[in-house]
C-alpha cells in the first residue's frame, strides 16, 4: 500500500523534513504545502530533480494553500501529517511568546487536516510545542493517540551531542533521555543516561552533568542566538522525520515524544514529553521509565506547568 505523508509549512524546518522523508524512499508521495504562493511547488520541483542523484523514487508534490482552506485537497489520504506551520523564534523570544499568533495558524491547519485526511496520524512541531500539540488534538478532534508532538527526540539528541563532545566519545556510545516539556520545565533523566553502558554519574561529576542539562534545556535558544534570523531545523527535522518513519513502518520503536498521558507516572489528562511506543496508530502506549524521586518530582512539576498553559489554548 502506497504511503503518503504531508508536511505543512515549507520553511527551513518543513522543507528539510520533506527532503529527509523523500530520501528514506519508504513513501510513495511526500506533499509539501505553504501559504507563500509558488514556494512549495518550487521546492518540490527542486527535490524531484535530485531523485536520480540520491537514488529514490518518492515523488514530492508542492501545493500552495490559502488561509481559507483552499488547496488542502492535495493532502487527502495522507497517512501522516507533520505540522511545521507558524512563526519561528527570534533572538530573545521564548517559545511561549509565539503562543497566540501560532495558535490561530495551527488551529486552521488542524481543522483542514481533519477535513481532508481524517485517518492521519499528526505530528506537531510548531512552538510552543506542548501547547500546540494539545490545541491540534482539540481542533482536529482526533483520538489522542493519533496526535503527538516532536520534542523529546530533539532534546535527547542535543543532550547526547553535548555529553559526547564533553567526553570526546562517539555519539553512538551515549544514551540519554529527556522528559517533561519542550522548554523551561524539561526534565533530563541522568539516571537513565549511559556512556558505553556505564551510568553517566560514573563518568561525569554532578556539576558537569547539571551544566550539560542546563545547556540542553536552552539548546534551541543557543541556536537561535547564533543564527539571528531563524531557529534550528537540521536536528529538529531529523527527529520529526524519524517519528514519521516509525509510524509509516508500524515499527513499535520507543521514542521520547509529546504524548497524551493518562495515568502513567501518576499523571493524568495532559500532553507531556514521555517515552512512547510508536506505530501505525500513532502512540501505541506510553512506556514508563524508572525515575529517581527527584526526576519524578520534576516530571510532575512539568505536567502541572504544561497543564495550566494547555488549559488556555482551548480558547485560542
Amino acid at each position: 500500500m502506497g504511503k503518503k505523508v504531508t508536511v505543512v509549512g515549507a520553511g527551513f524546518y518543513g522543507s528539510t523534513t520533506a527532503q529527509r522523508l523523500a530520501e528514506y524512499d519508504v513513501f510513495d508521495t511526500v506533499v509539501l504545502t505553504d501559504i507563500i504562493d509558488g514556494k512549495p511547488e518550487g521546492l518540490a520541483l527542486d527535490l524531484n530533480q535530485s531523485r536520480s542523484i540520491e537514488g529514490y523514487e518518492t515523488k514530492v508534490i508542492g501545493a500552495t494553500t490559502g488561509t481559507d482552506g483552499s488547496g488542502y485537497e492535495v493532502i487527502s489520504g495522507s497517512d501522516i501529517v507533520i505540522i511545521t506551520a507558524g512563526l519561528p523564534r527570534k533572538p530573545g523570544m521564548s517559545r511561549m511568546d509565539l503562543l497566540e499568533v501560532n495558535a490561530k495558524i495551527v488551529r486552521g491547519v488542524a481543522e483542514n487536516v481533519a477535513k481532508y485526511a481524517p485517518e492521519a496520524v499528526i505530528i506537531v512541531v510548531s512552538n510552543p510545542l506542548d501547547e500546540m500539540t494539545a490545541l491540534t488534538q482539540i481542533a482536529s478532534q482526533f483520538p489522542k493517540n493519533r496526535v503527538m508532538g516532536q520534542a523529546g527526540m530533539l532534546d535527547t539528541a542535543r543532550f547526547t551531542h553535548f555529553v559526547a563532545e564533553e567526553l570526546n566519545v562517539p555519539v553512538a556510545s551515549v544514551k540519554t533521555l529527556t522528559l517533561g516539556s519542550h522548554g523551561d520545565t524539561m526534565v533530563p533523566v541522568p539516571s537513565q543516561c549511559t556512556v558505553d553502558g556505564k551510568p553517566l554519574s560514573e563518568v561525569l561529576d554532578a556539576d558537569k552533568i547539571e551544566s550539560l542539562v542546563d545547556r540542553t534545556r536552552k539548546g534551541g535558544a543557543e541556536v537561535v542566538a547564533l543564527l539571528k534570523t531563524g531557529s534550528a531545523f537540521y536536528a529538529p527535522s531529523a527527529a520529526a522525520a524519524r517519528m514519521a518513519r516509525a509510524v509509516a513502518e508500524d515499527s513499535g520503536a520507543v521514542m521520547p515524544v509529546c504524548a497524551w498521558v493518562d495515568g502513567d507516572y501518576g499523571i493524568s489528562g495532559v500532553y507531556l514529553g514521555v517515552n512512547a511506543e510508536i506505530g501505525a496508530t500513532g502512540v501505541r502506549k506510553v512506556v514508563e521509565t524508572p525515575l529517581t524521586d527527584s526526576e519524578l518530582a520534576g516530571l510532575k512539576e512539568a505536567a502541572e506547568a504544561v497543564r495550566a498553559k494547555q488549559g488556555d489554548v482551548a480558547n485560542l
